[in-house]
């Protein structure tokens, strides 16, 4: 039996569901593109509500400055908040805006990259919504970090904070930044919070 987990301005509603493989989510995907999905280490499927309009209009600016970014430097390829990577604990996560080293990225083949590819980003962006728990978003960050995430960005717009993760380190907490640095897992990228706040 799988839990359905449909959450919903911070109250979750569980639902039981027979146990999906991973082809049977992907299939699940698939049938619902209309949702946003993702799945934990444990088989739970998690639907959430869209974003609303503010922070979807603040996530594409932070996608937008990891793209263009990413097509300068040509270090690795940038992703967004629909792309769902499965996790090597078997998670599948959609960070809001992603990055992978071209290496590690070119050595999936072509099916892997065309499904939710089999690899963790090295490098995450998470930005809370209204509906998002900040305690929920710090557990998705760790998870990151221990599924290979170089680095992390957990932005609170909420609180005006930003939680840097870095493998075997405490989160730094950042206050209302005026940019943040990846520095040096991602040399020459800041991102600027103006927009985003």
């Amino acid at each position: 039996m799988t839990t359905l987990l449909i959450q919903a301005e911070n109250i979750p509603l569980t639902i039981q569901i027979a146990s999906m493989s991973q082809e049977q989510f992907y299939e699940f995907c698939l049938a619902n593109r209309e949702l946003r999905i993702e799945r934990t280490a444990t088989g739970e499927v998690v639907i959430m509500p869209p974003v609303f309009s503010d922070t979807g209009n603040r996530n594409i600016k932070i996608s937008q400055q990891l793209a263009n970014w990413a097509d300068e430097s040509g270090t690795g390829e940038a992703f967004d908040s629909s792309t769902g990577f499965t996790l090597p604990n078997g998670a599948t996560r959609s960070p809001d805006a992603s990055w992978i080293k071209h290496d590690r990225w070119n050595a999936l083949s072509e099916e892997q990259k065309a499904s939710f590819a089999p690899i963790c980003p090295d490098f995450v962006i998470e930005l809370r919504s209204s509906s998002d728990t900040l305690s929920s978003l710090q557990d998705k960050m760790q998870e990151y970090i221990d599924n290979g995430a170089l680095l992390g960005l957990l932005i609170d717009r909420k609180n005006q904070t930003v939680h840097v993760y870095r493998p075997s380190q405490t989160p730094e907490v950042l206050d209302a930044p005026n940019s943040v640095s990846a520095e040096p897992e991602l040399p020459g990228f800041v991102l600027q919070m103006a927009k985003i706040w």
